[in-house]
């Protein structure tokens, strides 16, 4: 696994990965043997940003740690071990329909695939508790609608790429919408504000539609 380690400020170090699966594997191996002084691990699609009190743990030790630390891509080392949480999703979605035709599959199957699977926040991004989703039992590749929507509802579960998410609050998006939950994804009072945090293992169950 190659690690370019970046200076980020006098605080943080960050570290460029080849692959989402190496982030995935070096965030899992990072956060289970985690150092004092470490304030965050930040991860991205390519990048890990590890914040740090520098008054505990110097960069230069951070920088070391990393080095040594075994990863390999595709391992799991925390991730079986995080919370799981499960999302009732109403499978009326506008693009279900269009989207299982895409895939060569019925909306059934593609329901069915959903909901059999377990899924990881692999990283937040976009807008405030959005957690961009990942499985190795995902088979299939979504392409983005060839015009965003200026507004999706809080709640849309939808597919893009290899990535599956659900919207915290309205706003505009290009991911295909396939469902729709009432659970809150994001809650400024709670702690964390965020219910999908990276790491977190999360399943989708089919509900009526109301």
């Amino acid at each position: 696994m190659s690690r370019r380690l970046l200076p980020s400020g006098d605080q943080a170090l960050l570290i460029e990965c080849d692959s989402l699966d190496e982030v995935l594997a070096l965030h899992d191996a990072l956060a289970a043997d985690r150092r004092p002084g470490v304030v965050e691990l930040v991860p991205a699609a390519r990048t890990i940003l590890i914040v740090v009190d520098p008054a505990v743990i110097p960069l230069e030790s951070v920088a070391t740690w990393v080095r040594r630390i075994t990863a390999e891509a595709g391992s799991r080392v925390t991730g079986a071990a995080a919370p799981l949480i499960s999302i009732p999703v109403a499978y009326d979605g506008d693009d279900l329909a269009a989207t299982a035709e895409l895939l060569d599959v019925s909306p059934e199957a593609l329901v069915a695939r959903h909901t059999a699977i377990e899924w990881r926040v692999a990283f937040v991004g976009f807008a405030p508790g959005f957690g961009y989703l990942v499985s190795d039992d995902w088979p299939f590749e979504v392409p983005r609608l060839d015009a965003p929507r200026t507004r999706v509802p809080a709640g849309a579960v939808a597919l893009a790429g290899a990535f599956g998410g659900v919207y915290p609050r309205q706003s505009p998006g290009g991911w295909r919408l396939i469902g729709r939950t009432d659970t809150a994804l994001w809650d400024p009072d709670a702690e964390p504000p965020a219910l999908l945090v990276p790491g977190r293992r999360v399943r989708f169950e089919a509900v009526e539609s109301g």
